[in-house]
């Protein structure tokens, strides 16, 4: 089984990068102005693609997520998909729902009603996911998947994973938790199976790529796919060799640009 993943997070007015989701370089190079984010939206309908949800896994379709749960999912990005006929994955860091630049509950709701896939992004968003003990992990996906179902009124069991930290005890712990679907961060198109649970790898859209690079992923561009698995596979080892101390040099970099 295939399927082109893209990941997004918040899509903001103005230049506004503090107004939805979590505030800092280290959020903000993944946020796009809206304008940019329509020219994205375009490209990946001129690639022909078939954008749908984990609800229709035939065919190798394209998938449209957006992680840590920002007001930006409710306006301008839902209504940005919906006028195209199109439904998002959104994935919501459920500590943070109600507070500044956030979902509320309400909102989540009606995402939910509208058509969109409303999922788990843990409950505090861990800066290293896989660091935590099993105990942890266990505590961030089953709190958060219930505190959604409790809002949405309906079972949630899709989920991704915060700041790409994946290993395969998260995994375990996101399918004990009754977690069917996890996305994660690698840029492969290639869906691979877990306890019972599907892991889909994404590839990642950051401030400042040009809209050719969702619609190459959409098409699954080979050159495109390549090079952003080859720069993934290197900061994969990056993280392992570094812990902590990756973060810290990627924030200070982060920070010097801007």
């Amino acid at each position: 089984m295939r399927a082109h993943a893209i990941m997004y997070h918040d899509v903001v007015e103005n230049g506004d990068f503090e107004s939805s989701g979590f505030p800092g370089e280290g959020a903000h190079v993944y946020k796009l102005r809206r304008e940019d984010f329509a020219r994205h939206l375009d490209a990946i309908a001129a690639a022909a693609a078939r954008v749908t949800t984990v609800r229709d896994l035939q065919s190798a379709p394209v998938l449209l997520t957006f992680d840590d749960g920002g007001v930006s999912f409710h306006h301008p990005i839902a209504d940005l998909l919906e006028a195209r006929g199109w439904r998002g994955h959104f994935f919501i860091t459920t500590d943070r729902i109600g507070t500044r630049g956030f979902l509320s509950e309400n909102e989540v709701r009606e995402l939910h009603q509208r058509g969109h896939v409303i999922g788990s992004h843990s409950c505090s968003h861990p800066t290293r996911m896989a660091a935590l003990t099993r105990a942890e992990l266990d505590r961030e996906w089953r709190q958060s998947v219930v505190r959604l179902a409790d809002v949405v009124g309906a079972t949630v069991n899709v989920a991704s994973v915060p700041g790409g930290f994946y290993s395969r005890e998260v995994g375990e712990s996101a399918a004990a938790a009754g977690i069917d679907v996890l996305f994660t961060s690698e840029p492969t198109a290639q869906v691979a199976a877990l306890n019972g649970c599907l892991l889909i790898g994404r590839y990642v859209i950051q401030r400042g790529m040009a809209p050719e690079w969702s619609g190459g992923f959409a098409a699954g561009n080979r050159a495109q796919c390549w090079r952003q698995a080859a720069l993934w596979k290197a900061k994969r080892v990056a993280k392992a060799l570094g812990g902590s101390g990756y973060l810290k040099v990627r924030q200070a970099i982060l920070e010097r640009k801007s």
